[in-house]
């Protein structure tokens, strides 16, 4: 009876194991608030595992607090941003644990041509929590930017929940 106890117990434990990332055909979808000078707002990602390492997504984001300064003049065009992205998962590669996974990545976005550094910690097979830090290398725009103009085009960080599908 011990052994098969014993037998369950490793079982369950080997299929409840959840990885942060799982190379080909991996999808990953995270959703939270994204946080930057004079705004808060949503950001929603989607990334597709394109190899043992590579993934390839979009993410969107809209700010919906903004600082009273510069909520006046600020158009849903400078609410709004929509990335394309390359990441480069190297949670395998660090080996800190199997349900972390760190993402250094390129993006394109509506405004700027930028970076982007992610950690995903998943607590299940299709739960976890992330935080990303975003920059822009390449502005669009090379004028002195207003508020409004800055929004998204600045140093941002996104906090939230990620979810396998």
């Amino acid at each position: 009876m011990k052994k098969l106890i014993f037998l369950v117990t490793m079982l369950s434990t080997v299929l409840v194991n959840a990885q942060a990332f799982q190379g080909n055909g991996d999808n990953k979808f995270q959703v939270g608030t994204s946080l930057q000078k004079n705004a808060t707002g949503i950001n929603v990602t989607y990334d597709f595992g394109i190899g043992e390492n590579m993934s390839v997504g979009i993410s969107g984001a809209y700010a919906l607090g903004l600082n009273n300064d510069i909520d006046l003049g600020v158009d849903t065009t400078d609410r709004l941003d929509v990335k394309a992205r390359f990441s480069a998962n190297l949670g395998n590669v660090i080996n800190v644990d199997d349900n972390f996974d760190v993402y250094p990545g390129l993006n394109l976005s509506l405004k700027n041509f930028g970076g982007h550094l992610g950690m995903r910690y998943f607590f299940s097979e299709g739960f976890g929590l992330y935080t990303e830090f975003n920059v822009p290398l390449a502005k669009y725009n090379t004028d002195v930017l207003d508020a409004g103009e800055e929004l998204f085009n600045q140093f941002t960080v996104n906090l939230g929940v990620s979810f396998n599908l």
